[in-house]
């Protein structure tokens, strides 16, 4: 492969496509919230958390055993998606239940997993 194979070599602006997609590209607000997103679920724990949490709202005490991990670890993670608006929780007697927000980040979650299955990767 050429080292300037993928480099576009024209000077011409096809006017109806950059038109549209100025159009419709979000605002500068709205990308520094996604990447806030993105960079909170970046994290391989908050991600295991939000698994646990796509399949069923769960305590602290039950998360922290399925993902083999101290109650503290996992109260610390729960705090920082729970101060995004990521999760949210009930107190029920002495337990806390947290569960997502919205359907939106199971759909994520859901889109993330089957491109990594459609790009072909192992142990999935």
């Amino acid at each position: 492969m050429a080292k300037n194979e993928f480099i576009c070599d024209c000077n011409m602006i096809h006017k109806e496509v950059v038109d549209t997609i100025k159009k419709e590209i979000p605002n500068e607000k709205t990308f520094h919230y996604l990447a806030t997103f993105f960079k909170l679920i970046a994290d391989e724990t908050r991600l295991r958390i939000l698994f646990v949490l796509a399949k069923k709202e769960t305590c602290v005490c039950d998360i922290a055993n399925i993902l083999s991990m101290s109650k503290s670890s996992i109260s610390h993670q729960l705090a920082t998606l729970r101060n995004s608006g990521i999760v949210k929780c009930r107190k029920e007697g002495k337990e806390v239940y947290y569960s997502l927000d919205d359907a939106h980040v199971t759909k994520v979650f859901e889109v993330a997993i089957d491109h990594i299955k459609h790009k072909g990767e192992e142990n999935i």
